[in-house]
């Protein structure tokens, strides 16, 4: 009985395949090579989506997953995020299937499973969120929920959030704030998307947030700067005009691509591509990074009422140290 209601979940929630293709999505594609870089990571989170939906057990999951080939496992677990969240927001069954999935193999991709979970969001009507969200634990970075919430908006409704540069205001959670924060964080989920949306051609994703407002930018070019350095599609010298059209967002697009380099490091996934990326846009090796991201994260507790985020305190501080560092190198 068991299986066949998990055949049954995953039939009916997995999204198609093809909604994950560029010709569907009507994205440009810049080579057939950069084509396969984003639709094998839009087939794998789908993969985990549907691995989740249909799972019985952890151990089950955990299983499937480590199917998946290694330089794309993290997607899964990014879609197997988005699964649970969506079955701890059903009426039926109990509340802690994401809680239980962290527990296990998944907790070095917390980071990806809390942006899952932002896709979820998108989903689901707004008064399941609390359910929805109850295996998102650390406040620190709970705010990669809104990341994932800003890359499924500006992924499927490219034209609202990406072209018509609709900013979300008065999201609603967390419910303790500070909410002002939670338009900046779906910000850099925006722009991760928008690194899919123009196909990896720096020059058009450069001018796509070039037409968004001054204070937008350098969020916007974090999630750039994170999206090119774990899912690739840019050569040395792409990312090295990148990293010139950013101007004035060259710190953020650093912080993003650090960001990046740390969640491949701690699930032992680091890539060719992550590699190059890291050394371009921050001068140092994934793993310096990832040693970058440690030192700087903060010790104290966030409060309530805090007007920053310790969230926003730590993208500042791994800015700060990597672009300190490149200009020590120069």
């Amino acid at each position: 009985m068991a299986s066949i209601l998990g055949k049954l979940r995953r039939s009916i929630l997995t999204p198609s395949m093809s909604e994950t293709h560029l010709e569907v999505r009507g994205f440009p594609e810049k080579s057939p090579q950069s084509r396969a870089v984003l639709e094998s990571a839009g087939g794998s989170f789908l993969t985990g989506f549907a691995y989740a939906a249909e799972a019985g057990s952890v151990a089950e999951i955990e299983r499937n997953l480590d199917r998946i080939d290694r330089p794309l496992q993290g997607f899964a677990y990014e879609g197997a995020g988005m699964a649970y969240g969506i079955r701890d927001g059903l009426p039926l069954g109990h509340r802690h299937h994401l809680t239980d999935f962290l527990a296990g193999k998944a907790k070095p991709h917390t980071y990806m499973a809390y942006v899952g979970v932002g896709w979820a969001l998108a989903r689901v009507p707004r008064f399941c969120w609390s359910a929805v969200t109850s295996g998102v634990t650390d406040p620190l970075v709970r705010w990669l929920v809104h990341d994932g919430y800003g890359f499924h908006q500006a992924y499927f409704e490219t034209e609202k959030y990406v072209s018509g540069q609709h900013r979300e205001e008065n999201f609603g959670w967390p419910v303790e704030g500070p909410r002002a924060y939670s338009a900046r964080a779906i910000d850099q989920g925006v722009g991760r998307a928008m690194w899919f949306v123009a196909g990896t051609d720096v020059g058009l994703v450069s001018n796509m947030i070039n037409k968004f407002a001054a204070e937008r930018r350098p969020d916007l070019f974090a999630g750039v700067g994170l999206a090119c350095t774990y899912a690739g599609g840019a050569g040395e010298e792409e990312l090295r005009e990148l990293a010139e059209r950013a101007g004035d967002c060259r710190p953020q697009l650093a912080q993003g691509s650090a960001f990046a380099a740390s969640a491949r490091v701690t699930s032992d996934l680091v890539t060719p591509h992550t590699e190059m990326a890291t050394q371009v846009l921050c001068g140092m090796t994934p793993q310096d990074a990832d040693s970058v991201c440690q030192k700087t994260k903060p010790s104290e507790p966030e409060q309530a009422g805090d007007a920053v985020p310790a969230f926003e305190l730590w993208r500042q501080r791994i800015a700060e140290t990597v672009m300190t560092s490149m200009r020590g190198q120069r």
